[in-house]
């Protein structure tokens, strides 16, 4: 058994209309980890939302490992501004937050969604998605979780968020 790398695997580059909407997400780490999984589930766009964000490419750079040099992404830090463009767009927007009306993630029903813009929301590492952003949500979804814990980290969340999605939508 020889081991693969992207260099003589048969994945086959592709690009979902997916857009990840980061909400005040402000961690380095974090970001850079976002690029890179985005970069691997083929997502079209990032969109980093939050007042006080900051991008340090010296410090994402050592989890993104160049990805978010490969990954369209666009700051903007007012969230209205990005609530009236998630508007005008219209995007089909997917919360990934545990709310009293979320489902669970694996039953997403999206096949007739495909000529919908869509974007998956991802919330701040504290407190999550924003009561802007969930009130204007089209779909609130949550990932079952079976320990003490009622939460996971932010990129681990979004992994799971963008294999279900692209499942849902191929």
């Amino acid at each position: 058994m020889e081991q693969l790398t992207h260099y003589n695997s048969s994945f086959e580059p592709r690009r979902f209309p997916i857009t990840v909407i980061c909400d005040a997400v402000y961690f380095q780490q974090n970001i850079g980890s976002i690029f890179r999984i985005c970069d691997a589930f083929g997502v079209s766009k990032i969109l980093f939302t939050g007042e006080h964000f900051i991008f340090s490419e010296r410090k994402i750079n050592k989890t993104s490992r160049n990805t978010h040099k490969t990954v369209p992404f666009e700051i903007i830090k007012d969230k209205e501004l990005l609530i009236e463009r998630l508007k005008k767009d219209n995007f089909y927007l997917i919360a990934i937050e545990i709310t009293d009306n979320s489902i669970p993630i694996e039953n997403l029903q999206l096949k007739d969604k495909k000529a919908t813009p869509l974007a998956l929301i991802i919330g701040n590492e504290i407190s999550g998605i924003s009561k802007e952003l969930l009130r204007i949500s089209d779909q609130t979804a949550h990932i079952n979780m079976y320990g003490q814990n009622s939460s996971m980290n932010v990129v681990q969340a979004l992994s799971i968020g963008l294999f279900a999605i692209t499942q849902a939508i191929k």
